[in-house]
């Protein structure tokens, strides 16, 4: 069986375990575990992802906000176009949610000046689909933005790579343990050591922390479902901003020249290779055409992913508490692509025993709100 000497093995090459690889690689020999034949398989891939900051729990909008500068410049060959496109994102309510929509003004406020209130007039207009009765009006987050997730995620191994990281395909974890002070991983391609283990596994972190003798961080998984579907024929929908309601039931993103439509579910399942549910996608649709003159019709695709989240909903990211060399990177939910930029470099540094980065900081991105110890 053949073995492999590194300063960190990272187990998972979805957004988090390339962001981090990406960043560490700069001061060690990393290698880079994949279960799947191609990384980024179970969540990065499926992700629609869109940069918003006013998305997610606090120290994620923070995260977020810390990434922009790196999403409006990455560094040189990192990528051969923009990480980013205009897209703009519009959340609408109806007559007696002004409280709610009031409330929600002000927390885009809070980490983004680029924000309008529109009247249910400007609201029909930017939307021409939305059913204009009952309602109230909307409040439009402009510096929303796509995020080309593929550009991003090969961005990351890339450099990794160039770095000199190894990335493993095909290399599901049979066994873990710790010698000497030395972790040991064992895959069918043989034997991979190293002092430091990282466990950016996504919906599998729990399984591989308890291969590696640690507690459970309370990972949850639950399946986010997608699908395609035409405009209206004749309508280019392509410079619509990505618009759903205020209870957030459902919600429709441009793609290209489709629409992209979701449930928004959150529904927990255990780790798995998920599919979507005819249930979940019945539901967007009723939804959809309910509040919209849309009609779905049959959907040219449709698809699942996972989303992993602890009981606050933060992101996981530090050593753990009582087993010596495991580092947590995990629980990204549906934030891991928004924030990697900002996360891998986060982590990278807890991870040399050094501090949040203050370009990082300044944000007020705390390492002790990120750490599994909170759990």
């Amino acid at each position: 069986m053949s073995e492999q000497q590194a300063d960190y093995i990272i187990i998972g090459a979805g957004i988090a375990g390339a962001s981090i690889a990406y960043w560490l690689s700069q001061y060690g020999r990393v290698i880079v575990l994949e279960r799947e034949t191609q990384a980024g398989y179970h969540s990065t891939g499926r992700s629609a992802a869109l940069f918003m900051e006013s998305y997610g729990p606090p120290q994620v909008r923070k995260l977020t906000c810390a990434s922009r500068a790196f999403f409006e410049r990455p560094p040189a060959g990192f990528c051969d176009h923009p990480l980013l496109s205009p897209r703009g994102a519009l959340l609408f309510a109806r007559r007696g949610q002004e409280a709610q929509l009031d409330a929600h003004e002000a927390l885009v406020r809070s980490v983004s000046r680029n924000v309008e209130h529109l009247d249910a007039l400007e609201t029909c207009r930017r939307v021409p689909v939305l059913r204009p009765e009952n309602l109230l009006g909307a409040v439009y987050e402009a510096d929303a933005s796509d995020i080309d997730v593929h550009a991003l995620h090969q961005g990351f191994l890339r450099g990794a790579r160039r770095n000199g990281s190894e990335l493993v395909n095909d290399a599901e974890v049979r066994c873990v343990k710790r010698v000497a002070g030395v972790w040991d991983v064992i895959t069918h391609h043989g034997i991979h050591r190293a002092p430091v283990l990282i466990n950016a596994a996504g919906a599998w972190a729990d399984t591989i922390g308890a291969l590696a003798g640690a507690a459970s961080i309370g990972l949850v998984p639950k399946r986010r479902s997608a699908f395609l579907f035409a405009p209206p024929q004749g309508v280019d929908a392509s410079r619509w901003p990505t618009f759903m309601d205020l209870d957030q039931s459902f919600y429709v993103k441009p793609d290209a020249r489709m629409l992209l439509g979701s449930p928004a579910n959150a529904d927990p399942v255990g780790p798995h290779d998920v599919q979507a549910e005819e249930l979940d996608i019945a539901i967007a649709i009723d939804r959809i055409q309910s509040m919209t003159t849309l009609n779905v019709g049959r959907p040219s695709h449709v698809w699942a992913g996972l989303r992993s989240f602890v009981a606050d909903g933060e992101l996981v990211g530090g050593f753990d508490p009582v087993v010596p060399g495991l580092f947590w990177a995990a629980g990204q939910g549906g934030y891991g692509i928004q924030t990697s930029p900002a996360a891998g470099q986060v982590f990278a540094a807890l991870l040399r025993a050094l501090p949040v980065p203050e370009q990082i900081a300044k944000f007020g991105v705390d390492a002790a709100a990120l750490g599994p110890a909170r759990l």
